[in-house]
């Protein structure tokens, strides 16, 4: 592997936690439908065949990674655990899309792993100054016989408050989410599991599910387009070379399907 503008380089032969890019295939939507119902058979082959239909998405989803310096094979590898989360817990009754289930997931994986990997570096006189400070509380609470409070150490070191609590703060070890809090023997409690998420309404969930339906209801190409410019990421020029129209319609065919799908969502 050269660079890593080689690895999205779709026409050419490239390898990526051993998987040629180039030979990647993409899976209808009937195609998927059918693999799913033979996993629900207990087809030992069919969850296999999703996975490798699929792959082409993961890479799509790691071009927003591009610019980061990290290692791309981790990264892909990374993403097929989410993708593999996907296939195991997606239901083709809810009338959703594969992709529009397994995105949130793979991003979530990747993010999680970017996250977990990245190192948080203190500065030399943050380091200094948390260890004076915490030289200078021992050294009061035995000269007073007493807890010390922390602005009674900064006013000693002569520094501000905050300067003393954050360099303090900067030395504790940061806590994953998923860090278990509680086990009774059964199921385990996670952090995440206590921390609401008030990004995340009822309504926003709603506008999904009317948005997923939205998609279904457009027109074949149109739901072609919208898949391939918002999910896989491709230009319109693209779509146009695959669909062997001009850029143009796929620009106006890309209106007509954001303005239904504008109505559907007032």
């Amino acid at each position: 592997m050269n660079t890593k503008g080689d690895f999205f380089m779709a026409r050419h032969k490239v390898e990526i936690s051993g998987v040629n890019t180039a030979s990647m295939k993409v899976l209808s939507s009937e195609e998927t439908k059918n693999l799913f119902r033979r996993m629900k058979e207990n087809d030992p082959t069919a969850r296999e065949e999703l996975i490798e239909g699929n792959l082409k998405l993961v890479l799509s989803i790691l071009k927003r990674f591009n610019r980061r310096n990290e290692n791309l094979d981790d990264l892909f590898q990374v993403g097929c655990i989410g993708l593999v989360k996907a296939i195991d817990n997606f239901d083709i009754s809810h009338g959703v899309k594969l992709s529009t289930y397994a995105v949130p997931m793979i991003l979530g994986e990747v993010k999680r792993y970017l996250r977990d990997n990245n190192s948080v570096r203190v500065s030399r006189s943050l380091k200094d100054l948390a260890y004076n400070s915490l030289k200078e509380k021992e050294r009061l609470t035995l000269e007073q016989g007493k807890e010390v409070p922390l602005e009674e150490v900064a006013k000693s070191l002569g520094v501000k408050d905050y300067e003393v609590i954050t360099a303090l703060d900067s030395m504790k070890s940061p806590v994953s989410i998923f860090e278990p809090i509680y086990n009774d023997g059964g199921d385990t409690i996670y952090l995440c599991d206590q921390i609401e998420d008030k990004k995340v309404a009822s309504s926003d969930i709603d506008i999904n599910l009317a948005l997923d339906n939205a998609i279904n209801d457009l027109e074949e190409r149109e739901k072609y387009i919208i898949d391939e410019r918002y999910i896989m990421g491709k230009t319109q020029m693209e779509i146009a070379t695959e669909l062997g129209i001009s850029q143009a319609q796929i620009s106006r065919l890309e209106k007509n399907a954001i303005n239904t799908l504008k109505k559907v969502l007032k």
